[in-house]
């Protein structure tokens, strides 16, 4: 860690998909302003909660990945450098994703009970916490007897390299960050606010996704009736999106981890919803309108809401509350007749 404090940026999103840059963490210290309708997160460069950590951000050769699937659904205009991957916080993450694809994570036939679920990593839209938030979470799907396929969907882009990713988000929030001396600066009449991001990428591939899995669902040993989805903070929020705006997608079930908490308009055929989240979780102000909206309309819904675990606590870390919420995941699955073995189609 250098002497002088590091300033990370981070987008914070509400439930419609517009940025809100009113967050910035310092290392050493923490400064953090949430607005009250912040609702999910689009982190630039502190994806995790494990700040024991070092936070440095390192290249990665890009992984083997023997099983992905490329999904024909395009690129993505104006990208500036191809597909890259770094490590922080110890985890494998990418970036500059222009080519979707979808991994299969297969259980052990023996277990198979016919469910499938697509994962969406999250990343703020701008990278994938792919490992952390991706390949952990399909494994432990697979030991549930559940068939994980994990979407690398596409990205905005960023600068080619890191140096200038941090120096691009510098840029573009100077107008919102406190001066050196650590002083607020005078609040604008209207705070100043990116464009809304457009999530016609992400939707198009979570629908070739969901696509691929129904075609070839005798294959992958699933039943094409129990296809469900699960997201972890931006993958929440694009979890959120296929299921209220997906015109092809009809999912059995979703689970929006640590994403938003907003109210939303619920379908009338809406799938049962389990969401968890930390309550330290910085990016949570304590709105629950996401839960109120889905019980009044009268749709399944279980919550969680855990004293202790931060954001981007993926499969959880020994030691905080968030690391048994798997298995309360499991249960509600269970109880909801979704691991009842059923034939493939």
């Amino acid at each position: 860690m250098p002497d002088a404090p590091a300033t990370w940026f981070v987008l914070i999103q509400d439930s419609m998909g517009t940025p809100n840059p009113q967050l910035r963490i310092t290392m050493p210290g923490l400064f953090v302003s949430l607005a009250k309708k912040a609702a999910f997160v689009s982190l630039f460069a502190c994806a995790a909660s494990a700040f024991a950590q070092d936070g440095t951000i390192l290249p990665l050769d890009a992984p083997a990945e023997p099983g992905a699937i490329p999904l024909g659904t395009g690129g993505v205009a104006d990208q500036p450098a191809p597909e890259s991957w770094f490590r922080q916080w110890g985890e494998p993450m990418v970036r500059n994703v222009s080519t979707a694809t979808l991994t299969p994570y297969l259980p052990d036939p023996a277990k198979a009970n016919g469910t499938a679920v697509i994962v969406a990593p999250g990343g703020g839209f701008r990278w994938l916490s792919i490992n952390n938030e991706g390949w952990k979470i399909a494994k432990a799907l697979n030991e549930r007897g559940i068939a994980a396929f994990v979407l690398k969907y596409r990205l905005i882009p960023t600068p080619p390299t890191i140096e200038g990713l941090q120096q691009s988000m510098n840029r573009t929030f100077a107008a919102v960050t406190p001066p050196a001396g650590g002083a607020a600066a005078p609040a604008p009449a209207t705070p100043p606010r990116p464009p809304r991001p457009n999530l016609d990428n992400q939707l198009a591939d979570a629908e070739a996704a969901y696509a691929m899995i129904v075609a070839r669902a005798q294959e992958w040993n699933v039943n094409p009736d129990r296809i469900g989805m699960m997201g972890f903070s931006a993958g929440a929020g694009l979890t959120m999106h296929c299921t209220l705006n997906s015109k092809t997608m009809k999912l059995l079930f979703i689970a929006p981890i640590y994403g938003g908490m907003g109210p939303v308009e619920v379908p009338k055929d809406a799938p049962p919803l389990f969401v968890a989240i930390a309550a330290n979780d910085f990016l949570f102000n304590g709105e629950f309108g996401l839960i109120k909206s889905w019980y009044d309309a009268k749709r399944p819904v279980e919550f969680h809401l855990y004293q202790d675990g931060g954001h981007g606590f993926g499969m959880g870390y020994p030691g905080h509350p968030t690391y048994y919420w798997f298995e309360p995941f499991t249960h509600w699955l269970d109880h909801n007749g979704f691991l009842k073995p059923v034939a493939a189609k």
